[in-house]
C-alpha cells in the first residue's frame, strides 16, 4: 500500500527546494560576475581610462610648452587654453577610474591612484602659474619697445646731434659742440645696449646693477644735452630741439621697457616649465605607468598570460 507524505515532510521538502534554488541563483549570479570573459573586459577598460590619462596629460605638458613659447598674446593664449583643455580631460578620466576602481579594483590599484592624485594636484598648482604667466609676454613686449618705438627715438637724437656737429665745424665752439654731442650719443648707445640683456635677466640683484648703470649714463647724457642747450650759438638750433624731444621720449620708453623687464614674465614661465612643470609631469606619469602596470598584473581565475603552462 502506498504511503502518503505528511505535511510536514512536504514543508521542509518544498523549503529544501527553494533554499536549492536561492543558492543556484546566488553562484549563478557570482559566476556571471566573475567569468574570465567579463574579467577581461573589466581590466581593458581600467586600462583604456589610464591610457586616455597619459595622452590627455601628454597634450598638457604640449601645449604648455606653446604657451610659454609663443611670440604673440593671442598665441599665447590659445595654446593655454589647450593645455587647460587637456588638463580638465585627465581630471575626467581620473574621477571615472576612481568609481571603477571602486567597484573592482584592488587596494593596491586604490592607493596608487590615490598617489598620482596628490602629484596631479602640484602639476595642476604649478600649470596655473606657468599659464598666468605666459600670456602676459611681458619681455617680449619689452623687447618690441627696445628695438621698435626706443631705437628710433635713439636714431632722432642721433641724427639730430650729428647734424649740429656738422653746423657748428667752423665755429670758435666747434670743438665743445662734437664734444658734448659725442658725450650724448655715447651715453644714449651704452644705455640702450644695457636694456637688452636687463629684459634677458632673471635675478633681480644683476638687473639691480644694470639700472644703476644706466643711471649714471642718462645723468651723463643730460648734463652734455644742457651744456649744449647752454652755448649762446645753439639757442634756438631745431636740431638741438628735436634732440631733447626725441630724449624725452626716449626716457619714457626706457621707464616703459624696465616696468616691463620687472615683470620677467616670460623669462619666470621658462624657467618653471623646464624645471618644476617637467618634474611634476614625470611624477604623475610615473604614477601612471605604475597603475597600469598594476591592472595588467591583477590576476584572473580561469586566464594565463605569456607562454601557456604545459601539463606534466
Amino acid at each position: 500500500m502506498a504511503l502518503k507524505p505528511r505535511t510536514q515532510d512536504l514543508l521542509w521538502m518544498i523549503a529544501g527546494a527553494a533554499t536549492l534554488a536561492v543558492v543556484m541563483a546566488v553562484v549563478w549570479h557570482f559566476r556571471e560576475r566573475t567569468s574570465p570573459a567579463k574579467a577581461v573586459a573589466f581590466k581593458a577598460t581600467r586600462v583604456d581610462v589610464v591610457g586616455k590619462m597619459q595622452l590627455a596629460l601628454a597634450r598638457s605638458a604640449e601645449a604648455e610648452k606653446s604657451a610659454v613659447l609663443a611670440t604673440t598674446d593671442q598665441d599665447s593664449q590659445t595654446f593655454a587654453d589647450q593645455a587647460q583643455a587637456a588638463t580638465a580631460e585627465v581630471e575626467h578620466e581620473r574621477q571615472d577610474l576612481a568609481k571603477l576602481l571602486l567597484e573592482g579594483g584592488t587596494q593596491q590599484e586604490r592607493e596608487l591612484l590615490d598617489q598620482f592624485t596628490r602629484a596631479f594636484r602640484d602639476l595642476q598648482r604649478v600649470d596655473d602659474e606657468v599659464l598666468r604667466l605666459a600670456v602676459k609676454n611681458t619681455n617680449l613686449k619689452a623687447y618690441a619697445l627696445l628695438f621698435g618705438p626706443a631705437s628710433d627715438a635713439l636714431g632722432q637724437i642721433d641724427g639730430a646731434l650729428s647734424r649740429l656737429s656738422t653746423k657748428a665745424s667752423r665755429s670758435p665752439d666747434a670743438k665743445q659742440v662734437m664734444q658734448l654731442a659725442f658725450g650724448a650719443r655715447t651715453s644714449l648707445l651704452r644705455i640702450q645696449v644695457q636694456l637688452a640683456p636687463h629684459i634677458a635677466e632673471e635675478s633681480d640683484a644683476k638687473m639691480d646693477a644694470l639700472e644703476a648703470s644706466m643711471g649714471r649714463e642718462q645723468t651723463d647724457a643730460i648734463q652734455d644735452l644742457d651744456g649744449l642747450a647752454a652755448l649762446a650759438p645753439l639757442k634756438g638750433d631745431p636740431d638741438l630741439a628735436q634732440a631733447r624731444a626725441a630724449f624725452g621720449s626716449y626716457l619714457e620708453l626706457k621707464k616703459q621697457i624696465l616696468a616691463l623687464s620687472r615683470e620677467n614674465t616670460n623669462v619666470r614661465s621658462l624657467a618653471i616649465s623646464l624645471n618644476q612643470k617637467r618634474n611634476a609631469t614625470v611624477v604623475c606619469m610615473d604614477a601612471l605607468s605604475a597603475l597600469k602596470q598594476a591592472i595588467l598584473e591583477e590576476p584572473i581565475a580561469g586566464v594565463t598570460y605569456g607562454r601557456p603552462v604545459l601539463p606534466r
